[in-house]
């Protein structure tokens, strides 16, 4: 299973300059959703989003902003960007929808089985004769 610190995210959404006013509702909007926290970024038209896995992805908080018709920057940097991000949260969440693998509850014998397939021991394929130098 993934860390907590694989699952919490704080990740920047930056909006386009126009419409004016649209960063205001964005944090009111946002601040609203349960488990995830916002705040105003550094950079000019952007918030700051912390959230966990377990209840959003950028992808997912993005799509929300784009259907209520806010508009992002769109830039070549940040669209790369962004893509590199919903990848990578999707293939975390991916990964938590894995059981996890019974190894441990029989680790002494998976690792028998394994001891027993290799040779070991006092096994030499040398002839006797040709062992000892004399």
């Amino acid at each position: 299973m993934s860390d907590s610190f694989e699952l919490n995210k704080q990740r920047e959404i930056l909006f386009s300059a126009e419409p004016p006013g649209q960063l205001a509702r964005a944090y009111q909007l946002l601040s609203g959703l349960p488990e995830c926290k916002v705040a105003y970024g550094d950079s000019p038209n952007t918030l700051l989003v912390s959230y966990n896995l377990n209840h959003y992805t950028l992808n997912g908080l993005e799509d929300g902003l784009a259907k209520e018709e806010f508009h992002l920057d769109h830039s070549p940097l940040h669209s790369i960007g962004r893509q590199v991000i919903y990848y990578c949260e999707d293939t975390i969440c991916h990964n938590l929808d894995i059981p996890a693998h019974s190894t441990k509850e029989y680790e002494r014998e998976v690792f028998v089985q394994a001891y027993d397939r290799h040779p070991h021991g006092d096994h030499d394929d040398t002839p006797v004769e040709l062992r000892d130098y004399k």
